[in-house]
């Protein structure tokens, strides 16, 4: 009787890239570790604080979080006005509220584009963003129940250039897109509850 034996090794552990773009892959690598490890540290809660000023405009100030298992500080607090334009009745002292989603989608595919080249060690060169979202105000306005009170549609537009094969800069962009919070956020339909303290 012929017998054979199977040895299985297991697979060696790839040394995370080095630092590129910016990005601290080895700690990325170890993030993703320990997460796989413990899920419960994936487990975030982010938050902002926002003010009426006057008219439409507004101020938001982003400053702690939970995440790791604990409450978490920025280093330092971040603050953004909000405002309508003159032509929409304000006074254009900062960015409209959705003008401000359009920037949070751009930033977060940004980033994740920025970090999946650093994991699949692609050095990036440019990465240039234009987004546009159309709004048809009748809904905003109340003169048609028809109509969606916020964008009808959004197009992303990228340049990317980096030390890799278009069809790989491709992946990257398509990865990022494919693990992007904003992304999700604005097409999975995410419950909002609202509370009023009067």
């Amino acid at each position: 009787m012929d017998m054979h034996a199977t040895v299985t090794e297991a697979p060696a552990r790839k040394t995370p890239p080095i630092p590129r773009n910016g990005v601290d892959t080895p700690k990325l690598f170890a993030t993703i570790g320990a997460v796989a490890s413990q899920p419960s540290l994936a487990q975030f809660k982010f938050r902002a604080k926002n003010r009426w000023v006057s008219g439409t405009q507004s101020r938001t100030t982003i400053a702690g979080f939970y995440g790791v298992g604990g409450e978490m500080q920025h280093d330092t607090a971040f603050e953004a006005s909000a405002d309508h334009p003159t032509v929409l009745c304000g006074e254009d002292k900062g960015a409209a509220p959705v003008e401000w989603v359009l920037h949070a989608l751009a930033a977060c595919l940004t980033a994740g584009i920025a970090n999946i080249s650093a994991a699949r060690g692609v050095t990036l060169e440019a990465v240039e963003c234009f987004v546009e979202g159309d709004i048809d105000l009748q809904g905003i306005l109340g003169l048609s129940d028809k109509v969606r009170n916020g964008f009808q549609a959004i197009r992303v537009d990228f340049t990317v250039k980096g030390d890799a094969p278009e069809a790989k800069l491709r992946e990257i962009v398509e990865q990022a897109r494919a693990r992007s919070a904003v992304f999700d956020i604005l097409t999975g339909h995410v419950p909002v509850t609202i509370a009023v303290e009067v």
